[in-house]
């Protein structure tokens, strides 16, 4: 079974200051002009890092001096929330692979609002590597969307993402983008940063202070800190580690074509084990996920209600909706063993689980589709329309040997700074 969810509190003191001990290496330099492109002209780990850091909220003004910087002190700022109490760090902590570590009424599966109470209905997924999602809109398959922020795209790009929550009433509550801009003048430094990054006077726009705020936000976000690209599986390609024989077979196995279908859906580079593979096409898929009865229940949905998925995203109406329900937007499998629990939904707790699921699809013998988290037959559908089978009946089924070996594949691909994590038993 699932072991427990993190380390002990020395575990979370060394990761939190290892983690802020990186941004000095990691944060950009970038000048003013710079600071309105909504986009970077080149991905996170490309970009030269010498910013400074900051401390959790606004530091002195000479350590705000690049968006980079800027959008680290706002990251970590709970007074951008109604009741103080939760900033972006919040849900995405660094230290956990930017992803929820509280516990909630529901575990782990959704995350808690800043009144103390809200509780959505959907995993917080990770902030690392989402800065690699492509703007939301068509793929190169007929039919598929792809790319954009949240698990439904609703957001096209991150810059959009970092304005949803702080307005979300159950999220960190705050009721326009004037009472934000509002809190944002309380700090001198804020005014002064904001004021020669993205013009003199523009927290005093709301709008115009809005968007920059979550310009500068997007732009922390596509800092190396959060895609450092330095896993085993990349020290492995870069000559530097090796693979274990069980690591290696379950490399093999995920980018085959003939043994397994994880790559349909997991790989971003047109050719497999290349660098700065993300592992995800970024597509949207229905898998089939079972419906979380017990976190929709605790955060107050009626049973009957179902989450749609892409459905949600307002930019579908009517057929073009309906052709959308179910479908969520594929995952990074980067550091995957340490960000659990997983789906959507948070309804899976084991890494393991999640690989048999899938194999349930490529197997008749009714042992193999238990759920051991459970120990009953796996759910059915949240919703049924839209199962994407082709992609998941690809392959034959795999056995024991095949699925630990693809689990401790997937362990490889943790950051350098979470393996210790992994040793803690995540």
């Amino acid at each position: 079974m699932s072991p427990p969810k993190h380390g002990g509190p020395e575990m979370k003191v060394m990761l939190r200051l290892s983690v802020r001990a990186l941004l000095p290496l990691l944060l950009l330099a970038a000048t003013a002009g710079a600071a309105q492109a909504d986009e970077p002209a080149q991905p996170p780990s490309r970009l030269q890092a010498d910013a400074k850091p900051n401390s959790g909220t606004a530091a002195a003004a000479p350590r705000l001096a690049t968006p980079q910087a800027l959008g680290e002190a706002l990251f970590f700022d709970t007074n951008l929330s109604f009741n103080r109490t939760q900033s972006c760090a919040t849900c995405h902590a660094p230290e956990h692979a930017f992803t929820d570590p509280r516990e909630t009424a529901a575990g782990l599966a959704v995350s808690l609002g800043d009144n103390g109470t809200s509780l959505g209905d959907r995993n917080a997924p990770t902030a690392g590597y989402a800065a690699f999602s492509p703007p939301f809109g068509k793929s190169p398959k007929p039919g598929l969307f792809h790319g954009g922020q949240f698990l439904d795209g609703r957001a096209p790009t991150l810059v959009e993402q970092a304005g949803g929550p702080p307005l979300n009433p159950i999220e960190m509550g705050m009721p326009d983008e004037k009472s934000i801009t509002t809190r944002l003048k309380e700090n001198p430094d804020y005014v002064a940063a904001f004021d020669t990054l993205y013009g003199k006077g523009v927290l005093d726009a709301s709008k115009a202070g809005y968007k920059a705020m979550t310009q500068a936000i997007a732009a922390f976000e596509k800092t190396p800190l959060f895609a450092p690209f330095d896993s085993k599986y990349d020290r492995y390609l870069r000559g530097e580690a090796k693979l274990t024989d069980q690591e290696e077979l379950g490399r093999v196995l995920f980018f085959s074509k003939q043994f397994t279908n994880c790559s349909q859906c997991h790989q971003l580079n047109a050719q497999g084990g290349t660098p700065e593979e993300t592992f995800s096409s970024y597509e949207y898929h229905n898998i089939g996920v079972p419906k979380n009865v017990e976190a929709r229940a605790i955060a107050g949905f009626k049973p009957q209600s179902r989450d749609m998925g892409l459905a949600q995203n307002p930019l579908f109406k009517g057929k073009a909706k309906a052709a959308q329900a179910g479908r969520f937007k594929t995952p990074t499998l980067r550091n995957v063993a340490v960000t659990g629990p997983y789906m959507h939904n948070g309804i899976f707790k084991d890494l393991r689980t999640v690989i048999l699921f899938y194999n349930t699809y490529n197997t008749t013998n009714p042992a193999r589709h238990i759920n051991p988290e459970t120990g009953k037959t796996f759910a059915p559908p949240e919703v049924k329309e839209n199962i994407s089978m082709t992609e998941l009946q690809m392959g034959p089924a795999l056995d024991d040997k095949r699925i630990d070996a693809l689990v401790a594949f997937l362990r490889t691909l943790t950051d350098q700074r979470y393996e210790a994590l992994l040793a803690s038993g995540r």
